[in-house]
């Protein structure tokens, strides 16, 4: 591997002005852990398609689960800034790292905490704080991705438990995962979280092979073949789609920040290599279509920062809508994508090699700009809230 400069942050608005002094800890903590345990060893697990999983307990530790679940459950009680810019610095490293601390803390911890009862916030939350315990969200069906209320996995009250029955699909996390949060429609179509467990009889979690992207991340599927879980498990304040989106929400929004992690080290990445590179006689970065390509990629980078920070304002303010944070999860995830394109160009033949993060990097942020609500569905969920149309109907 070639030896790579230490990180900086592209700012070109000085925008770390607009951050508290904690917030800058924070990122800088996250920025010497990564550094140190993930970025020497991510491309040989991403070539190897392998999860890192002996990194699990040290993630915890560095509070990358949960951070902004409050202390008294074993989280961080950190805020929603606090929270994306932990995203940001675990996404600038791999996006496929990011995804399992997205799913730990958007997609399981914080249903537990928002839905879920006292004894199964005591249960679960701290062990899944410290990383003892991975979990991951079961909503994607075989045949329904971006209409989720159309899954067909169930369950029938059978008296002293509840009869499990389906199959979940694309879900990170899976092959390793000791719980999982299941949505699934009861015996009136009416859609509930449950919390399925390893080693309930009936459940398995065959792990998808063959990925050209998220190396480094644990895919597979659940499936449920006659599963009793105990009624005890049943997430009992929330009912509808409502309970999954929200987890959603959620989820995007850390994507929104962690994109921006990415397209950092791209940019970072071929604007190092634009100034070494030498070709008749002078830097490449000193052509005017290479500096246009630079420029162009610091100048939606600062976009995206803006728009992240604004809506993480509006989240601690509890003012952040649904569509909000499609707008900044659509956006942020395609100028990630479109910057690794452009640096893969800047680097030549060099850009696919695993000497560099950029190809990693695009075939990852492949797979982010369609998981958590595809591309075209946030441009729609959008186009829903300035017309008050519902196009997907």
């Amino acid at each position: 591997m070639i030896k790579r400069p230490k990180f900086v942050s592209p700012d070109y608005l000085l925008i770390d002005e607009l951050l508290s002094e904690e917030h800058k800890l924070i990122r800088q903590s996250a920025r010497d852990w990564l550094s140190l345990h993930v970025e020497p060893i991510i491309e040989e697990y991403a070539q190897r398609a392998e999860c890192p999983v002996h990194l699990i307990p040290g993630m915890g530790a560095q509070g990358f689960f949960g951070p902004f679940i409050p202390t008294e459950y074993g989280g961080g009680g950190l805020d929603y800034i606090g929270y994306g810019l932990i995203m940001q610095e675990i996404e600038r490293v791999d996006s496929g790292i990011r995804s399992m601390c997205s799913v730990q803390s958007s997609l399981v911890m914080y249903p537990i905490y928002q839905y879920g009862t006292e004894e199964q916030k005591r249960k679960y939350l701290p062990k899944l704080a410290t990383g003892e315990w991975m979990g991951c969200f079961g909503l994607t069906e075989p045949n329904f991705g971006s209409n989720p209320g159309g899954m067909v996995t169930h369950f029938k009250d059978m008296g002293d438990y509840y009869l499990l029955n389906g199959s979940k699909m694309w879900i990170s996390n899976a092959p390793f995962a000791q719980i999982a949060i299941v949505w699934a429609k009861d015996e009136n179509g009416r859609i509930k979280g449950l919390i399925v467990e390893r080693g309930m009889e009936g459940f398995s979690t065959p792990e998808i092979h063959g990925k050209w992207s998220l190396r480094a991340s644990a895919t597979g599927e659940l499936v449920f073949d006659n599963v009793r879980v105990p009624k005890e498990n049943l997430l009992p304040h929330v009912d509808g789609l409502k309970g999954p989106l929200s987890c959603l929400d959620s989820a995007r929004y850390g994507i929104a920040w962690g994109a921006i992690g990415a397209a950092m080290d791209c940019y970072v990445t071929a604007l190092n290599y634009a100034k070494e590179r030498i070709q008749f006689d002078k830097p490449i970065a000193q052509y005017q279509l290479q500096q246009k390509k630079l420029a162009e990629m610091i100048t939606e980078i600062t976009k995206a920062q803006l728009l992240a920070l604004r809506v993480g304002q509006l989240r601690n303010e509890g003012k952040a809508t649904s569509a909000m944070i499609s707008m900044a999860k659509r956006n942020n995830v395609e100028i990630a994508l479109n910057i690794a394109r452009e640096a893969r160009q800047i680097l030549g033949g060099m850009g696919i090699m695993g000497d560099y993060p950029i190809m990693r990097h695009m075939t990852n942020l492949e797979s982010v700009i369609t998981y958590e609500g595809t591309h075209d569905i946030h441009l729609l969920i959008t186009g829903l809230d300035i017309t008050g149309l519902n196009a997907f109907k």
